[in-house]
């Protein structure tokens, strides 16, 4: 049984930075890609960031510049340093693991970014 624990999230004045942290405890087929998606209210869940096995990262138009994505595999943990917040970036955030055989969610955390 794979468990993924979120956290790190918050309420955060606009421009300010926050940064969320996974980590997976369990035994997962290999690891293809861990990355980040986020909801907000009455929205469609949508990526903001991954990171491939390999390294290869891809961000959503929206954060480039301003979040990054980093992992480590040995620890099985990805985080999200998020800068430069804005209000549109508030949402759930979700932990988001993928292994050969299925993919695997986080719980979510609540990010605010509100003056």
């Amino acid at each position: 049984q794979v468990q993924l624990a979120e956290s790190g999230g918050g309420l955060v004045q606009p421009g300010g930075s926050l940064r969320l942290s996974c980590a997976a405890a369990g035994r997962m087929n290999g690891i293809v890609a861990m990355g980040w998606y986020r909801q907000a209210p009455r929205k469609e869940r949508e990526l903001v960031a991954l990171i491939t096995g390999g390294g290869i990262t891809n961000y959503a138009d929206s954060v480039k510049g301003r979040f990054t994505i980093s992992r480590d595999s040995a620890k099985s943990t990805v985080s999200l340093q998020m800068n430069s917040l804005k209000p549109e970036d508030t949402a759930v955030y979700y932990c988001h693991f993928r292994d050969w055989t299925r993919d695997y969610w986080g719980q979510g955390t609540q990010v605010t970014v509100s003056s």
